[in-house]
Formats: structure tokens, C-alpha cells, sequence
């Protein structure tokens, strides 16, 4: 099982689809994604991130680094 950081708030989630998800028939799914924003930038955010994007413009890696300001309070 193979883990990543998420780029706003820097938990570790899980990556499914590795090859030791092939030999321990572990089938949970992935806990983010990568994303290509309007910016151009490329972050991978977890799930409760992607939720918190902006959706009232195009999110870009300045709404990513507001992700991680908002965690800490």
C-alpha cells in the first residue's frame, strides 16, 4: 500500500492500485487525486480538500496554500 502526502493538508492517504494492493487483494479506493488547476500547477489533494476548493472561480495553487492555512487554526 503505497501512501502520499496531500499537498494542502499534508495527511497521508492512501494511493490504491500499487502492486502490493495486487498480492494483498486490498481493493479500497484512493484517498485523492491529482489535479491540474487553472494555473497550470499540479497538486495531489485528499478528498476533504477537493471538497474545499473554491467554487466560485478556478482554483489555483494560491486556493492550495490557502488549504493548509486553514488547517492550522
Amino acid at each position: 500500500m503505497a501512501k502520499r502526502r496531500c499537498d494542502g493538508c499534508e495527511t497521508k492517504v492512501k494511493i490504491a492500485g500499487g502492486i502490493g494492493d495486487f498480492w494483498s487483494f486490498d481493493f479500497t479506493p484512493t484517498g485523492g487525486m491529482i489535479l491540474e488547476l487553472a494555473d497550470g500547477s499540479e497538486h495531489f489533494l485528499c478528498m476533504d480538500c477537493v471538497d474545499k476548493l473554491p467554487d466560485d472561480h478556478d482554483p489555483g495553487a494560491d486556493d492550495v496554500a490557502a488549504l493548509s492555512t486553514d488547517t492550522e487554526e
